[in-house]
């Protein structure tokens, strides 16, 4: 009877163990959990996206729980590891540092949770999925519209977080476009700095700064969301140069496309969060379910190279800005038509 007992002890104890290492694989399929950890649900973006993605999510049976990092790189990772000891199945990150998360990603990986890198590449760490607009693509958009604007003159080159590597991939595509034009002499690059947490106090500083040091002679901004876009035309047009100087951006905030109707912003780009937001949350699901996504690229995030879902941006300028009342995103009421 002893022998009997002891064999039962133990094969439940194998089986306990096995159940805690497995950790995924036990998870309810039907109703899983989802974490999502964001940068900063401060900005407008990012609130847009959790309400989108928890509604589709939901909708396909899951419960999202979601946290708000403040622009915090510390208070981030506390809240991952939160989200890991709550036994969730996939964690959904909006990094505000994509740099510092390799060693909470492996915990993640430990407890066999999944990974997705929302809209920011994750870099160095074992992410499972990336899910974001084509960055390059907007940067080129971003180029594209102030070129054709204004193709020649002094440009001065506003970037984003240097924390953040959607920042540096904006970067190349506006590089990609402006080159054949420093190239052969019709643009100059007068300056170019990076904005720390893509503020726009900061932004609105680094433009006052650019204009004094030349003498007000800027005639193109490539800024690389409508943030930063909003502080250097407040610094432009405290010289009355707003609207005489183009400047890009992107993600169609309300400010900034009521810019772009004045006419003090040239361009924004359009990135239907509905669309990222819900094809994430499918994603996650289709992840805890030991589904296969529907993957079209890789990006090589220095550990490995990610299963990737591009989605694709479109430019606004003035002349198709209603497409956003089209697609829901704002009403003619929003908008001041």
């Amino acid at each position: 009877m002893n022998i009997i007992l002891k064999k039962s002890i133990l094969a439940l104890a194998s089986l306990a163990v096995f159940s805690l290492s497995s950790g995924a694989a036990m998870a309810d399929a039907a109703n899983p959990k989802i974490g999502f950890s964001i940068d900063d649900l401060r900005v407008e973006r990012w609130a847009r996206d959790r309400d989108f993605f928890t509604a589709a999510a939901e909708k396909l049976g899951a419960k999202v729980f979601v946290q708000s990092a403040d622009a915090s790189e510390a208070r981030q990772i506390s809240q991952i590891e939160n989200l890991i000891s709550r036994g969730v199945d996939v964690i959904v990150i909006v990094p505000f540092n994509a740099t510092v998360l390799t060693n909470t990603i492996k915990e993640a990986k430990k407890a066999g949770i999944k990974v997705v890198s929302y809209d920011r590449l994750i870099l160095n760490a074992d992410v499972d999925a990336y899910i974001s607009f084509d960055n390059e693509k907007v940067g080129e958009m971003q180029a594209e519209g102030v070129v054709k604007a204004q193709p020649k003159g002094n440009y001065y080159l506003l970037g984003g977080s240097p924390t953040d590597n959607n920042a540096k991939m904006l970067r190349e595509g506006q590089l990609k476009v402006l080159k054949p034009y420093i190239d052969r002499g019709d643009i100059k690059i007068v300056g170019q700095q990076w904005v720390k947490d893509w503020n726009p106090t900061e932004a609105l500083s680094i433009v006052e700064n650019a204009l004094t040091a030349n003498n007000n002679k800027i005639d193109a901004i490539v800024a690389s969301n409508d943030g930063t876009a909003g502080g250097a035309v407040q610094a432009l047009a405290a010289q009355k140069l707003a609207g005489k100087v183009p400047i890009s951006g992107q993600d169609a905030d309300l400010a900034a496309v009521k810019r772009v109707i004045a006419g003090t912003q040239t361009m924004t780009v359009y990135k239907p969060l509905q669309l990222i937001a819900s094809q994430a949350a499918t994603l996650s699901v289709q992840l805890a379910r030991n589904e296969k996504p529907a993957y079209n690229s890789q990006y090589d995030n220095g550990f490995k190279k990610v299963d990737t879902v591009l989605l694709k941006p479109t430019a606004l300028t003035k002349a198709n800005i209603n497409m956003l009342v089209d697609d829901g995103f704002y009403t003619q009421a929003q908008l001041g038509k």
